[in-house]
């Protein structure tokens, strides 16, 4: 395999490794949080997200590798230049929350909500990310049925995630 036949898989595995990067940071700052007082809401669709991201990610690995060598001729740079844009949009959610980022709905009595950042404009901007990611990253592998599938599913997920957390955000 080339140098150039080896993109898809470089990215791939970046990204896996900075899932799981971020699913560290996010226990340490849960517990962190849990022992401030804080408490968890809605814990029960959590598991579906967990899922949802692993099933995702797992099926690119195995549609990427499934097209061997010959991947790097469907790769779309446009797509791929997108994905790496919303990277940048992830790193400034993950920033402007800092210790109180996790990937659970964690509610901190007392604490006043995030508004700087991209929580200026939006209530939810991970949650564009995420979606902006579902949808890219099979684009740019040349994959428009996966993308819609998922993007689909995590707007389903994200229907209940987003309901659960503005009644959190309201108590």
């Amino acid at each position: 395999m080339s140098p150039a036949e080896l993109v898809p898989v470089i990215v791939l595995g970046l990204v896996s490794l900075q899932r799981l990067g971020e699913l560290l940071l996010a226990r340490r700052n849960t517990a962190r949080l849990l022992a401030e007082g804080a408490h968890e809401v809605a814990a029960g669709h959590y598991p579906l997200i967990v899922a949802l991201h692993a099933a995702w990610l797992a099926g690119l690995w195995f549609l990427v590798l499934a097209r061997g060598p010959t991947m790097i001729a469907g790769v779309d740079w446009l797509w791929l230049g997108l994905f790496a844009v919303l990277q940048l949009g992830r790193a400034w959610v993950i920033a402007s929350l800092g210790r109180r980022w996790t990937t659970r709905i964690i509610v901190l009595p007392g604490a006043p909500l995030v508004t700087h950042g991209p929580y200026r404009f939006t209530a939810h901007p991970n949650y564009w990310v995420v979606a902006g990611e579902i949808a890219t990253l099979p684009l740019a592998f040349g994959l428009p049925w996966y993308a819609l599938v998922f993007s689909a599913l995590n707007a389903g997920v994200m229907w209940v995630r987003v309901r659960a957390e503005a009644a959190a955000l309201r108590e």
